[in-house]
């Protein structure tokens, strides 16, 4: 017997958001995950709001609901809230039941903007590292380093000089190029002009770093800086100290941008032996036989370009590609918590993997 399409209402509907996500659903081990380490953040996120006054939206349920972002390609905080109203799965990982309201979209991006200030996002990748679904996955000895171009939201035709000369937009003075010296964009001006590589164009941009650990090719630590030629060396020093301050000895794998003395030298002052490719174009390396001729800097050589990946998924999938924000503050924060997104969405597959 053919069924009917027609439609009656419904005076009462009892939904049980639980039942509705199936048992084996990915989401459910990443949520059970994140929950256990934003319970560890409690006493940070009360830092960040006053005692009394109206409540605001709670600071779990925000970076919830920022992972989801990530996680599905959701471009906007507006178009995020609209997802969350009607699908019932986000908003049984946000926390929000069937009948509660979605929250406004500047409302929401207001609330975001106030967890900066306690450094949410990378305290919240950390103590996602020391999760005791996490901690067996990793090396505590063998690490990657790297860093990707981070395209700012601002145009070129913002690109103008820092005196206020009538000249165009991104046009340098006399016929000279435009430079970060003399320029800045008057809609990011954190931004700066940086080419990738010769031959290549010179965009506005920061730059965004990674530490990754080398077992199973997970982000440990991760940061955003403005984009200068000394900015991928110093963003790894700084992430190396508060990873592994000196404690013991690692192994430190890196392309040859990392190939400069001072910053070898550094490393080795740290116990970091320095697994980083050989520049050899027209100079010497400051990587020697010392380091080469053993087999784990084969290995490191390998191990370091997975690192590649955690960058391509976010920028393909978490939303780097064109970030919709301005400043080191609120990029970086969405930066991080992508790195930390991207162990999340690996998770269940690892511990699968390992059982």
């Amino acid at each position: 017997m053919r069924g009917s399409d027609e439609r009656t209402g419904e005076l009462f509907s009892y939904v049980d958001l639980e039942k509705r996500v199936p048992a084996k659903h990915p989401l459910r081990l990443v949520r059970g995950v994140v929950n256990e380490v934003l319970a560890a953040l409690d006493s940070d996120f009360s830092k960040a709001y006053a005692q009394g006054g109206r409540p605001s939206i709670a600071p779990e349920r925000l970076l919830r609901a920022l992972l989801l972002q990530a996680f599905y390609t959701i471009r906007s905080e507006r178009q995020l809230m609209e997802q969350i109203d009607y699908n019932l799965l986000y908003r049984w990982f946000v926390g929000l039941g069937v009948d509660e309201p979605v929250w406004v979209p500047t409302v929401f991006t207001k609330n975001r903007d106030r967890l900066l200030a306690v450094d949410v996002a990378r305290k919240f990748l950390a103590e996602l590292m020391n999760h005791k679904e996490l901690r067996g996955l990793l090396s505590d000895e063998h690490f990657s380093v790297d860093g990707t171009q981070i395209a700012a939201w601002a145009s070129m035709k913002s690109f103008k000089a820092k005196d206020g000369s009538s000249e165009q937009p991104g046009a340098g003075r006399n016929g000279e190029k435009p430079s970060n010296a003399t320029h800045a964009s008057s809609t990011d001006p954190e931004a700066q002009l940086y080419r990738k590589g010769r031959g290549k164009e010179a965009k506005l941009s920061f730059m965004g770093h990674a530490l990754m650990e080398n077992r199973s090719g997970l982000i440990v630590a991760a940061m955003l800086t403005k984009a200068t030629g000394t900015a991928e060396r110093a963003a790894a020093e700084e992430m190396i100290v508060r990873h592994s301050p000196g404690a013991r000895r690692i192994t430190l794998g890196a392309d040859k941008g990392y190939d400069a003395a001072a910053f070898v030298a550094d490393m080795r002052a740290l116990h970091v032996t320095p697994h980083i490719a050989q520049n050899i174009s027209g100079r010497r390396s400051a990587i020697d036989a010392r380091t080469t001729r053993h087999s784990g800097y084969a290995v490191s050589q390998q191990k370091r370009k997975r690192i590649e990946e955690p960058f391509g998924w976010g920028k393909t999938i978490g939303g780097l590609a064109r970030p919709m924000l301005r400043g080191v503050r609120k990029l970086g924060f969405k930066f991080t918590l992508t790195m930390a997104g991207y162990n999340l969405i690996r998770l269940p597959k690892l511990i699968e993997a390992t059982a």
